[in-house]
């Protein structure tokens, strides 16, 4: 008698284990029904393994399952519509929850970071966790000469960022650009430290002496003229991300009338409604189609389409990014999506740019255990109603997101 008592003790306690235990069942993942065992928030197996006895299962018959989409460049700043900005850890945490309800589970944010995002940083390690993932590159660095910027990598550095940030770019003839010997100071001093460089360009020439130079990312289109077999070559070397961020460009002029996105269910759900009636007032419309950059900017999107299909083309590492969040008029979560239909509208296949924001933006930026569902990785994907792989625009048919496990809060 005493034998089963402890027999049936120790099932009982094997079952209670289990109980922190999900099973996702009946979810297409790459083209076949699969089974996502998932313990203390990372995949445990995938396939048709029997469910372990215990744990809760959720049914996604029906369903189309993806890995959590990355976002490799955004800010994680201090706006929130038309509020005041204010750069606080309330605020951040609403950032990366919004990302995630729009299935972008991880960001790098390439630039202005303050202590709460460092903070939110170190907090996501964790079983429990319920927003975005983030990866951090601090206060982008000015310095206007080779010490002074040296300097200033070393004081970035100190907080332990992920990537350094520069920008070599006028500004469309406004503002000085850096020069190139301080670049290759910045990039030198921040090797040393084993720090990566992530470069903001415009121009192709910048581009190209920047690889030669020894950056780690091409953080923007090349929008000033067609790339060419040098600026090719150079990308591939190394295996060098691109990133194309072609909703930054039209951030830059489409409110100039009213932009088609602005009646999709999918943006309106999370938009600001008060920043969307005033970015249709008629007086700022008509500012924006009179303003030279927006109309410089306008005409170089074009070119920034044709060159992100040769790059893809040639085998360039493509990573989605938008430059989303450093002003409310670049809508965060709802910009990945426009950016992956932008994508496809310059040539990729939705395979292709599935693979720029999931697993091949993961290995391109260097990310662990993050971008696939695999075995040992963070459980972090997103559940759709129809097929992504027949319609990139289908990613936008969320049913739920599931981060470390954790299906994010609507």
């Amino acid at each position: 008698m005493m034998r089963f008592l402890m027999v049936w003790l120790m099932v009982q306690a094997a079952a209670t284990a289990q109980s922190g235990v999900k099973v996702f069942t009946g979810g297409r993942l790459g083209g076949a029904e699969t089974n996502i065992v998932v313990r203390n928030g990372k995949v445990e197996a995938v396939g048709k393994a029997k469910p372990p006895r215990g744990a809760e299962a959720i049914d996604l018959s029906g369903k189309y399952i993806i890995p959590g989409l990355i976002s490799t460049h955004v800010h994680i700043s201090d706006v929130d519509g038309l509020k005041p900005r204010a750069y606080t850890a309330e605020n951040t945490r609403r950032q990366l929850s919004l990302f995630a309800r729009y299935g972008v589970t991880s960001l790098w944010s390439l630039g202005g970071e303050q202590p709460p995002a460092f903070e939110a940083r170190q907090m996501q390690q964790t079983s429990s966790l319920d927003r975005a993932r983030l990866y951090l590159s601090g206060d982008v660095i000015t310095g206007k000469t080779p010490e002074e910027a040296r300097q200033m990598v070393a004081k970035v550095a100190a907080l332990k960022p992920d990537i350094i940030k520069i920008r070599v770019d006028d500004q469309l003839g406004t503002s000085e650009k850096m020069k190139p010997e301080v670049y290759r100071a910045v990039i030198e001093e921040s090797h040393k430290r084993g720090l990566r460089v992530a470069a903001h360009i415009f121009y192709l020439e910048d581009a190209k002496d920047l690889l030669r130079s020894g950056a780690d990312m091409i953080a923007h289109s090349v929008r000033d003229k067609e790339i060419d077999d040098e600026f090719l070559a150079l990308m591939k070397k190394r295996n060098i991300p691109y990133c194309p961020t072609l909703t930054r460009e039209i951030s830059t002029f489409i409110y100039e009338s009213v932009p088609a996105f602005f009646s999709d269910p999918f943006f309106l759900r999370e938009a600001d409604r008060a920043l969307v009636a005033q970015l249709q007032e008629p007086k700022r419309q008509q500012a924006m189609a009179k303003a030279r950059a927006a109309q410089a900017y306008k005409a170089a999107l074009p070119t920034a389409k044709r060159n992100l299909k040769k790059a893809a083309d040639a085998g360039v590492t493509i990573v989605m990014g938008t430059d989303s969040g450093p002003n409310p008029e670049r809508f965060e979560g709802y910009f990945e999506h426009l950016e992956m239909e932008m994508m496809a509208e310059a040539g990729l296949t939705p395979a292709q740019v599935l693979k720029s924001a999931t697993d091949g933006a993961a290995k391109a930026m260097k990310m662990e255990a993050v971008g696939a569902v695999v075995k040992g990785s963070w459980a972090d994907f997103v559940v759709l109603d129809r097929d992504p792989l027949a319609d990139i625009r289908n990613t936008k048919s969320i049913a739920s997101v599931w981060i470390a496990g954790n299906r994010v809060p609507k």
